[in-house]
């Protein structure tokens, strides 16, 4: 199959071969029809398939054969994504595939100032790629409109209609029209969350290329038991005795992961960390020092490493296991992609074993055990041991990091920590902390993904 086949327009086609592209991706190939089709539409695979270019080509050629309204032009599709990173690379892929289109991508995101982002707004979007947060402080500022938008997108739809996200998704929902076609597209989705996406998607066509909960087979796992008090002078001496060019670890914690590269760097490592407390522009930093060999390693939480494209990553490492099995899935899939090799190395210690019971049945494989000299556990692994507190529950129980967030009656708005009422935050537990930023010296600053 070719994209010609999939009923593309010339430009899209042109922009696709300049860009070497040739063949769809299985997703590609039956995605695009069906939402060209105009059809709403529930897209499963994973991660590295190709989803981006699944909803962007469709959405692209349905725009660019329509004429806007007169008037301020008001964004006409609207793509939501968890994760400032996700959000630029979104909207580098639609700049792409559309460079010999007259459409503007326009970006909202937190870590950002707002003065920046108002204006690119006022000078007008035909498309608006946001992250929930700041896009709910634009709309209540009135700096972004959309009632306009034909075409909704819920990318990495697993976390962004995970319980923690809905409130924010469903105020922003509530301003989008009820005419529209809606995509959403992630590697994995559990079935109260398809539930909860059927809710104002309207007879959906369901794609799902992969079984659910898969990841690449090129993939190799391992797993190293080790004391929790040992991981790090274990991972240490991985590193150390390794050659390898590039390697993502993964922590549990924003603090845990700042601690550990900087740990790493004492050892003689170059390492950077990169979590929802950074801003938009360490984030950016971090990331191309790591892209252009800089830093070797790059140590990033399960919220800040959503969106990372990093070409041929050789190795992932999890220092931490995952409290929520489905982020395995998301983690691993950073290396292995597009059908090259990569290998998965989990750290895990005595408390963790229930934790790896989780991932295993997930997976419905076993994960091989392999003690490293000298670093053998004081007590085995046991696979039956009860979850750690929080453990394997969604963002309705626990923040990204496992941190449990703060309880309150239901039905009663959530308050943030100075007292002040959430009229722009009922999504503040949903994710990482939010702080707002206006661009100007002792401003309070946005950090959420």
């Amino acid at each position: 199959m070719s994209f010609e086949s999939l009923g593309l327009s010339p430009a899209l086609l042109r922009a696709l071969a300049d860009s070497q592209y040739t063949v769809p991706t299985p997703i590609q190939a039956q995605a695009i029809p069906l939402a060209l089709a105009g059809h709403d539409l529930l897209g499963g695979a994973q991660t590295g398939t190709g989803k981006t270019a699944a909803f962007s080509l469709p959405l692209l050629q349905r725009l660019s054969k329509q004429t806007p309204p007169n008037g301020p032009r008001k964004p006409r599709a609207l793509i939501l994504v968890p994760t400032r990173e996700l959000a630029v690379q979104v909207a580098d892929s639609l700049k792409t595939y559309g460079r010999q289109l007259r459409l503007n991508v326009t970006t909202i995101y937190g870590g950002a100032g707002m003065g920046p982002q108002v204006d690119n707004l006022r000078r007008g979007a035909d498309i608006l790629v946001a992250t929930p947060g700041r896009l709910i402080d634009h709309l209540e500022r009135g700096s972004a409109k959309l009632d306009a938008v034909e075409i909704l997108v819920l990318d990495e739809a697993d976390r962004m209609l995970d319980m923690g996200f809905l409130p924010a998704i469903k105020r922003i929902i509530n301003r989008v029209p009820k005419e529209r076609q809606t995509l959403l597209f992630s590697a994995t989705f559990e079935e109260r969350i398809k539930a909860l996406a059927m809710e104002f998607m309207r007879n959906p066509q369901q794609v799902q290329v992969t079984a659910r909960n898969t990841i690449a087979e090129t993939i190799v796992h391992r797993a190293h038991p080790v004391d929790g008090s040992r991981k790090r002078d274990l991972l240490i001496s991985i590193l150390t005795s390794r050659h390898t060019d590039q390697v993502l670890v993964f922590g549990k914690t924003k603090h845990g992961c700042n601690r550990l590269a900087e740990q790493l760097e004492t050892a003689g490592l170059k390492a950077v960390a990169i979590h929802g407390n950074k801003s938009q522009a360490q984030r950016q930093k971090a990331l191309i020092q790591f892209k252009t060999g800089k830093a070797r390693i790059l140590v990033a939480t399960d919220v800040a490493a959503r969106g990372l494209d990093i070409p041929n990553l050789p190795l992932v490492i999890n220092h931490d296991l995952p409290m929520v099995a489905e982020d395995y899935i998301h983690r691993i899939g950073r290396t292995g992609r597009a059908g090259s090799t990569g290998e998965a190395l989990s750290l895990v210690s005595p408390e963790e074993g229930g934790l790896l019971r989780q991932i295993q049945r997930m997976l419905n494989a076993d994960i091989v055990m392999d003690t490293v000299p000298g670093y053998a556990p004081s007590k085995p692994i046991r696979l039956d041991a009860p979850i750690p507190k929080n453990g394997g529950q969604r963002a309705t129980s626990q923040k990204p990091g496992g941190q449990r967030p703060p309880t309150r009656a239901a039905g009663k708005p959530a308050h943030r920590a100075h007292g002040k009422p959430a009229s722009r935050g009922a999504h503040s537990h949903a994710g990482p902390k939010q702080h707002r930023s206006s661009g100007k010296p002792g401003a309070r600053r946005d950090t959420r993904a």
